[in-house]
């Protein structure tokens, strides 16, 4: 690979990290053993600050630009959701009843009617919102994908080259 930073991230289609680079997995390392890397990274990704420091880890993560709002090392966002009622946009489920008297004893293949005895009539014309209590809620919790169409590749960090001077 051309000549690098040290702490550099990179994308690599293989399933390796060639010599000089560790996939971006968010292992420990030593301190002791990569005294340039910890100098640029700290303990930003983990890591004790005595002995041991974190990598980044990329693993089914998409990486974002820093900003005031999504400091370094800031994690979010979920590969799974469920929607709650309060995710959803406000809607209205009408539930429709016969104006005219019930014909029927029995639910199958009726709507509802205005008597007390026959409460049940026809599926026809002539029918009119209920109110909205007559209704139950459906759906479930279930969580569903949240991820966009991805292509996995390998991330790697540099853990040797230049080092990257802040001048």
């Amino acid at each position: 690979m051309s000549e690098c930073y040290v702490g550099e991230i990179r994308m690599f289609s293989g399933n390796y990290a060639p010599p000089g680079w560790l996939m971006c997995n968010g292992q420990l390392l030593s301190i002791s053993e990569n005294e340039v890397l910890y100098s640029l990274i700290g303990t930003t990704y983990g890591g004790d600050g005595r002995t041991t420091f974190g990598l980044p880890d990329l693993r089914g993560r998409v990486p974002i630009h820093t900003s005031s709002t999504h400091p370094l090392s800031e994690k979010a966002g979920t590969e799974t959701v469920a929607l709650g009622s309060q995710q959803i946009p406000q809607h209205t489920h009408a539930a429709a009843a016969q104006k005219a008297a019930g014909t029927l004893t029995s639910p199958t293949n009726g709507v509802w009617a205005t008597t007390s005895t026959n409460n049940y009539a026809t599926a026809t014309s002539g029918l009119t919102n209920m109110n909205s209590a007559s209704i139950s809620t459906a759906g479930s919790t279930l969580p569903h994908d949240n991820m966009m169409p991805f292509l996995a590749l390998s991330f790697i960090i540099a853990t040797s080259g230049i080092y990257p001077t802040r001048s």
